[in-house]
């Protein structure tokens, strides 16, 4: 059996792995690897309801704790089958709060081989918010974390952790409040977030929503708004909008609720009061905006076992440059690249230049696909890849950008999605990158050493190839068209220079 004590802050040679013993449901994660962006393998959910009833009995759930015990058996076989090297098996509020939990706990030990770390609500808070700044580095403002039996807020200043607390708020304990009496249950939560003034130092900027009832709401409201893509982590909604999408959805009976979009019948249940508590929740903080992201304890548990120095890595180019390592066709330096076309974007946001890196590491993905369909391949796999510290119209940049690599058109398609998350201004300078990008591969036709020896140069509007005569004979047809369209795209003049 695999080491069950919590994974060394060292890079694992193998899959890492995370059980997580909720109030509601557990879970069993096993990523690719400990660095900077481990990619899931592995991701199973359990609903066994360990804490219904807690707040009447003091004791888990019987039955649940049957189901719980069962299960976590099956997740130690496949842990131990898919050779994981490092396992870390939290408990939360349920587990922490029962009467029965270190009995539970035992069980589990005795049972299933797994020795258990029941968090205390402080470290739930860490792990949960060292979670959301593992996909998104410089958060600022606030997150809240809704499990089954609580909720973890977390203040965070440019990535940073602030102040913390926990709250007996879980949906499955605030139903039982809730089936006594509604407007009890409005007051309780009321009561308890009134006694947290640091909440409003989150006025203006983000809130990051955390926990499956939470994205269960994010779910809805992309179904209600109709939205272009379907991918929770870093949606992103005005806390205006939102509020009056959580007041629709309080007056909503269940059967309409089930027909504004596709959530698990659970979920459904726990609804309202999971709305009640982030409604409550941004009246005090009063955000700018309301983030969702599907990064949370388990992440944080990856984050808080890496060393600084792989910290410190940008989570989006990690991934892509694993993503370009994976197939490549030749040894395409997206970094050179990169460098190549710098002449042409000179003056651009910070964030700008790293999605233009992003989208050269990923520039030759789709080299062995049809190529009738590699451009439409391309943008749909990048716009859905399972990446984060990038939001949606970031997305849409990088998937725009290699579209256009591969002569895709630009508008219409399967690009309608970037035309809804986009700006145009974003718009233009993605299909400049991709027209720069498939000049780049027609004159070098993926080998690096061609391209080390030609220069793109700009001049004001006045845009220059210098192709040493050597390489003359590599500046035919398809080359001049393929400059040509991105002198026009740039809105200038051109002209190719052959000389020493």
């Amino acid at each position: 059996m695999p080491s069950r004590s919590p994974p060394a802050r060292t890079a694992a040679q193998g899959p890492v792995g995370v059980i997580d013993i909720g109030s509601n449901s557990i879970r069993l994660v096993v990523f690719s690897g400990s660095g900077r962006a481990p990619h899931p393998i592995f991701n199973e959910k359990v609903l066994c309801g360990l804490g219904r009833g807690l707040e009447r009995t003091g004791r888990l759930h019987e039955e649940g704790v049957e189901s719980a015990l069962a299960n976590l058996g099956r997740f130690a076989g496949l842990v131990e089958a898919m050779n994981v090297h490092h396992l870390r098996v939290v408990a939360t509020a349920a587990v922490r709060e029962a009467e029965n939990g270190p009995e539970f706990a035992r069980a589990v030990r005795r049972q299933a081989g797994l020795k258990v770390e029941i968090l205390d609500g402080a470290e739930e808070a860490r792990l949960s918010a060292l979670g959301v700044l593992s996909g998104m580095p410089q958060a600022d403002g606030l997150m809240g974390d809704l499990g089954g039996g609580s909720l973890e807020l977390v203040a965070l200043r440019q990535g940073k952790l602030g102040r913390h607390e926990t709250l007996p708020f879980g949906p499955l304990r605030l139903r039982e409040v809730a089936e006594r009496s509604k407007g009890e249950l409005r007051n309780h939560v009321e009561r308890r977030l009134d006694e947290l003034p640091w909440l409003s130092s989150a006025k203006g900027r983000d809130f990051y929503a955390v926990g499956g009832a939470w994205r269960a709401i994010a779910r809805l409201h992309m179904a209600h708004t109709n939205y272009p893509l379907r991918v929770i982590h870093h949606y992103t909604v005005s806390r205006g909008r939102a509020q009056d999408f959580l007041d629709l959805i309080a007056g909503l009976s269940r059967d309409s609720l089930e027909r504004i979009g596709r959530v698990p019948r659970k979920r459904l249940e726990v609804l309202p009061v999971a709305a009640l508590v982030l409604q409550q929740i941004l009246e005090r903080a009063r955000p700018a905006q309301l983030v969702f992201t599907a990064m949370g304890l388990r992440e944080g548990c990856l984050y808080d076992a890496m060393p600084q120095a792989v910290r410190s890595l940008d989570p989006l180019i990690a991934a892509a440059d694993e993503a370009a390592a994976l197939n490549p066709r030749f040894v395409v330096d997206g970094r050179a690249l990169h460098a190549w076309l710098q002449p042409l974007f000179r003056k651009s946001e910070p964030e700008t230049a790293r999605l233009r890196l992003t989208a050269c590491l990923l520039s030759d993905m789709a080299w062995n696909e049809h190529p009738d369909y590699r451009a439409e391949i391309a943008f749909l796999r990048l716009l859905r890849m399972p990446v984060v510290a990038v939001d949606h119209p970031g997305r849409a940049f990088v998937a725009l950008a290699v579209h256009t690599r591969y002569a895709g058109t630009a508008e219409g398609g399967p690009t309608a999605p970037a035309w809804q998350l986009m700006s145009e201004g974003g718009i233009r300078e993605a299909w400049r990158l991709g027209l720069a990008l498939r000049l780049a591969f027609a004159i070098s036709g993926g080998a690096p050493s061609i391209l080390k020896r030609v220069r793109l140069e700009r001049d004001g509007d006045q845009l220059r190839l210098r192709v040493p005569r050597s390489l003359s004979t590599m500046i035919g047809e398809v080359v001049e068209r393929r400059f040509e369209d991105l002198v026009e795209a740039c809105g200038g003049k051109g002209k190719i220079k052959i000389g020493r």
